[in-house]
């Protein structure tokens, strides 16, 4: 099993000064510097997104949506076996620059296809949202490494919201249970969708973005629990730090961090093997 550091250790090395407030399921801090997997875990988990990666792309539906003048094409996968009068939770994970385009394809790497496992989908039933931005969906205030460095939202991430709300009108999706994960550029819009909506998500995953400190006051009223490799140079761990400890001083906020020890720009192996992601964010509702 990976080694998490205790509470008061990681508090000390990552936050340098910030008080932060014991572990708790419901508001305060929970700051932890996750250790490497160790090669036996590694191995495992490679494994596992390999066959993440190899799950057929039709599984999720296509679809094209317009508003804002953009175009977004969209993947939607669908719960095993909707019942009828039951609602789902909907899950949306945005992209990274990597993934910019438009052929409907590129974006559907192992981040969205996790929700796409047979046990997964029996475990936790839900709509899973993945669109594909046809330009920037964050964007910057300078490159990695610049002081102050944060994000700003892209003309995309406007016409994923109206997708969003569009979605929910038409499925029984329950608007309780609305989730957002990404990773960095789909990160840093992950937590520009938490400033534009304060009220719309349960919870949110961002992994290795770029935050606005500035609107801290709106991040805070949904959970969130923010992964960053501390080894990123693509984006650089210290935006998350200063938005972490940012959120440490809202009342009520629900943070959960985990700085992962010795991680490059990634997303770590144990989120997309496992069921740790799922778990905590179903365990939210609005």
């Amino acid at each position: 099993m990976t080694r998490l550091v205790p509470l008061a250790v990681a508090a000390a090395l990552l936050l340098a000064g910030c008080a932060a407030a014991p572990p708790a399921d419901r508001g305060g801090l929970d700051a932890r510097l996750v250790a490497p997997p160790t090669a036996a875990d590694s191995a495992r988990d490679a494994a596992a997104v390999e066959s993440i990666g190899a799950l057929p792309a039709d599984l999720f539906f296509a679809g094209r949506f317009t508003a804002n003048g953009v175009t977004l094409p969209y993947r939607l996968l669908a719960p095993p076996r909707p019942d009828a009068g039951q609602r789902y939770p909907l899950v949306v994970v945005f992209h990274g620059a990597g993934e910019i385009g438009t052929d409907n394809v590129g974006h559907l790497d192992a981040l969205p296809k996790t929700w796409a496992r047979e046990e997964i989908r029996e475990r936790f039933p839900a709509y899973v949202l993945a669109p594909q931005m046809p330009e920037r969906s964050a964007l910057y205030s300078g490159p990695a490494g610049t002081p102050g460095r944060h994000s700003r939202p892209g003309p995309p991430l406007y016409t994923a919201l109206a997708l969003i709300d569009s979605l929910r009108t038409g499925l029984p999706i329950d608007d309780r249970r609305i989730y957002a994960v990404g990773f960095s550029m789909g990160s840093s819009t992950t937590w520009n969708a938490l400033r534009l909506r304060p009220d719309l998500f349960a919870a949110a995953v961002p992994i290795a973005g770029v935050p606005n400190p500035a609107y801290v006051e709106e991040v805070a009223r949904t959970p969130v629990w923010v992964v960053h490799g501390n080894a990123d140079t693509a984006n650089p761990i210290g935006p998350d730090r200063a938005m972490v400890q940012a959120l440490a001083g809202q009342l009520g906020a629900e943070v959960r961090f985990w700085e992962v020890d010795g991680l490059y720009h990634a997303v770590p192996q144990r989120l997309l093997a496992g069921d740790e992601l799922m778990t905590w964010l179903f365990a939210h509702e609005r």
